[in-house]
């Protein structure tokens, strides 16, 4: 929160990976630098054979559904990373469960980020960006599969906790192939969607100008996101992308009419 006070930032988002953890601490410090707190979790879900993110922001911290699916997802996150570490030390890259743990920090969402981080560490790879692209990314050596929720059934149960349903960066990661406009208008008016985030460093800017408009046509909320993780990843400062004052203020209509969370208690 300091740097967000720094950059000149007056409301963050803490959205981490299926996980509330860190929240009040996040609070507590936004209180203290005058940085006004988003709560809020990103949800690893799946469509079409691939995985996606969700951002839920406001959901309540206490709804069951929700906390059954965010614990089987934690589990299995968990549970896969011995078997990425046997892969990678078969291939020559010795790596152990205390390795990402000490790489993780004091994290408690553990997870590929931080098993290229003890790679890094170790002098494998350069980078998470190396890492992944050679060895952690979908259909690389060292992946396995976990459990994830369907991107229909995320959005639902976001909603009945109260919160606001946005896809993250929709159109990096080779999303766009089974995010297409089609299917964004579809999670829309049959899931009621409530936004897509517009302003991220995996978009250019023609995939900008896209989503901006396609969430126009829609009547989504278009938000912005420096997707911000600390220096393990590189190109992503934080605020280098914004979200609007008036996205961010239905946001927060949104989450006040569902009966949703702004203030960790």
């Amino acid at each position: 929160m300091m740097k967000a006070a720094a950059s000149g930032l007056d409301v963050i988002a803490l959205t981490d990976h299926d996980t509330f953890d860190g929240l009040e601490e996040a609070q507590a410090a936004g209180q203290r630098f005058g940085v006004r707190l988003l709560p809020g979790l990103e949800m690893t879900c799946h469509i079409g054979g691939r995985d996606v993110h969700l951002l839920g922001y406001g959901p309540r911290r206490d709804d069951a559904a929700l906390g059954r699916q965010l614990r089987a997802t934690q589990a299995s996150r968990t549970g896969r990373l011995g078997a990425m570490c046997e892969k990678l030390t078969e291939a020559g890259m010795p790596v152990t469960i205390e390795d990402v743990r000490r790489a993780a920090g004091s994290t408690s969402s553990l997870g590929r980020p931080h098993v290229a981080d003890a790679m890094v560490a170790k002098g494998y790879v350069e980078d998470r960006n190396e890492a992944f692209r050679d060895w952690l990314a979908d259909g690389k050596p060292a992946y396995v599969p976990r459990h994830t929720v369907a991107l229909e059934d995320g959005i639902d149960l976001i909603h009945k906790a109260g919160g606001v349903a946005i896809l993250a960066h929709p159109w990096g990661r080779g999303a766009q192939q089974v995010l297409t406009p089609q299917v964004i208008a579809s999670l829309s008016a049959y899931h009621q969607l409530d936004g897509i985030e517009v302003e991220h460093q995996e978009h250019d800017q023609a995939a900008r100008r896209m989503l901006f408009d396609l969430g126009g046509r829609l009547g989504l909320v278009r938000t912005g996101s420096s997707d911000y993780h600390g220096t393990g990843k590189k190109d992503h400062d934080l605020g280098c992308n914004l979200t609007r004052e008036t996205a961010y203020r239905e946001i927060v209509t949104r989450i006040q009419l569902r009966g949703g969370v702004l203030h960790v208690r």
